[in-house]
């Protein structure tokens, strides 16, 4: 396999300014010799970045970004919570430093006191963490990333990378009975919302750039934030507006497998621009544009959103270009915030892309939701992309024009230099083995895609059916449903556009840029 027929290269990345492919001998802008492995469901996320943690001792090296911390959510059932996984590493020696997105105030449904708080226990037990609000106005750090670095055991070390952020809400599992710490959520997901997302752990050379992201990020020498309101209250706070310097950057781990790595950002067009991506980088719009080109089968999706024209029209002129191409996407079925503003603001984007989707594709195209076996919706906040069961994605980005032009993401893309397809296929394959209630054994044969597209039908129409006779007799194994909503009416789409554009789904791109369309 051309590795550069998937990858981005450099020249494609469009961000000069970076360390990320630069760093690399072989001028490449991924690595090889990689570990991969999808972690499916917060909780076996949570177990395992504590056994890691706490392995951890003197001289050894912690550093995350998240856009939401919580520190009193329990990574499992009998604790500890994330303050106290992070202080007990500091106070063994281990050198721990954070970045937390600077959020909006909590009455608007975001979460600066947590993140404030987390930030606060951080730092009394000896660690290091910031509250960065280095973003374009309106926007969030939406990075969800962790770096573990052993300063005797380089074998041991380990990335993790994803949709999955240290706080409420997230602690579900494959019987989707929601996180007992939960986030205030949308009536109809219950008093603890179900929960559907994914984190990717990393082991060889690609921790390495995981760890450049994060340095990027802490060495950027523009105060974490201007707003002067922020600084009011960080000066009340005494908090610490000053990152001090890090150790020097260890040698990149050695191989650990055998998968192609590639880290995919996005940083919106702002002033001044960051030093590490002067006129932005959209490097995970770029890759999805590349790689679609490519999909000639199956192009299987897991995001939180889809929405967008420039987004849903990448997918839309693949379906046209490729007359064999089916596409299956998994979405949640209702907003997680409910109401007058909310519920239109999520949907105008939706309906626009689901009409492109469809006008392109016709019944090449299914759009699916979650339910439990108690019949309560499940959330999906996986961003998860998976085509022609070749190329892999799995990051904190959604389908949606914020995440490709105007909050800061971090994606990784995955590839198997031989040719065999063994990650790609089989992340998708774990995935609809829980979709559809099946045994890993029996999903097997699912390698075949037009078999998936149809088990993925079957299962949904007899779980509709199912609630459409009253939920009579044994439920149908599986957690899929058809995605459905009444649509918007000609006036709620009228007021619900401005607010979509401007708060929802906003455009980080420069003026120049956006009269071109490029992305």
């Amino acid at each position: 396999m051309q590795l550069d027929d998937w990858f981005l290269t450099p020249q494609e990345r469009g961000n000069l300014s970076t360390d990320l492919d630069g760093r690399h001998p072989d001028g490449k802008s991924w690595t090889v010799g990689n570990s991969v492995r999808p972690l499916v469901h917060g909780a076996v996320y949570f177990a395992e970045l504590l056994e890691r943690v706490r392995a951890m001792g003197t001289g050894d090296l912690v550093l995350f970004t998240d856009w939401r911390g919580d520190p009193d959510e329990r990574l499992t059932e009998d604790g500890p919570t994330v303050a106290e996984m992070f202080s007990a590493a500091a106070k063994a020696g281990v050198d721990v430093r954070g970045l937390i997105w600077h959020s909006h105030l909590d009455r608007f449904h975001f979460s600066e006191q947590e993140n404030r708080h987390l930030g606060e226990d951080i730092e009394a037990a000896g660690g290091e963490c910031l509250l960065d609000m280095r973003v374009r106005p309106g926007g969030s750090h939406h990075q969800k990333l962790v770096v573990l670095r052993h300063a005797s055991r380089p074998e041991a070390d380990i990335a993790f990378v994803g949709g999955i952020d240290l706080c409420h809400g997230r602690r579900d599992d494959a019987t989707h009975g929601g996180d007992p710490q939960a986030q205030p959520m949308a009536d109809v997901y219950g008093k603890t919302p179900p929960w559907h997302d994914v984190q990717l752990a990393i082991q060889g050379p690609a921790v390495g750039d995981v760890e450049t992201v994060f340095r990027e990020r802490w060495n950027d020498p523009a105060p974490v934030s201007r707003n002067p309101l922020y600084l009011v209250a960080d000066r009340m706070h005494r908090d610490d507006r000053h990152p001090n310097k890090l150790p020097d950057q260890l040698q990149d781990p050695p191989p650990q497998g055998p998968y192609a790595a590639q880290l995919l950002r996005t940083y919106p067009v702002r002033h001044p621009g960051y030093p590490f991506a002067r006129r932005g980088e959209r490097s995970i719009a770029r890759a999805y544009s590349k790689v679609m080109k490519r999909a000639q089968s199956l192009i299987y999706l897991e995001d939180q959103y889809l929405w967008s024209r420039e987004v849903a029209d990448v997918f839309a002129n693949a379906l046209r270009n490729s007359p064999d191409l089916h596409f299956i996407a998994v979405i949640p079925m209702y907003p997680d915030q409910s109401g007058r503003t909310a519920t239109p603001g999520n949907l105008v984007g939706r309906e626009d892309a689901m009409q492109r989707l469809f006008a392109a594709g016709g019944d090449r195209v299914a759009l699916y939701c979650l339910e439990n076996t108690a019949s309560t919706p499940i959330y999906v906040h996986a961003k998860v992309c998976v085509v022609d069961d070749t190329w892999a994605t799995i990051g904190s980005d959604n389908a949606n024009r914020r995440s490709w032009t105007h909050d800061s993401e971090l994606s990784c893309a995955v590839l198997e230099p031989d040719g065999d397809n063994s990650f790609a296929q089989q992340l998708r394959l774990q995935l609809a083995s829980e979709h559809l209630g099946r045994d890993a054994q029996s999903v097997q044969e699912l390698t075949d895609h037009a078999a998936t597209f149809k088990a993925f039908a079957d299962a949904a129409a007899s779980l509709d059916q199912w609630h459409e006779e009253g939920r009579q007799g044994e439920r149908p194994p599986g957690h899929l449903r058809r995605y459905s909503h009444k649509p918007l009416t000609r006036m709620q789409r009228v007021l619900a556009k401005p607010l979509y554009r401007i708060m929802f789904d906003p455009d980080g791109r420069s003026p120049v840029m956006r009269r071109a369309g490029k992305l």
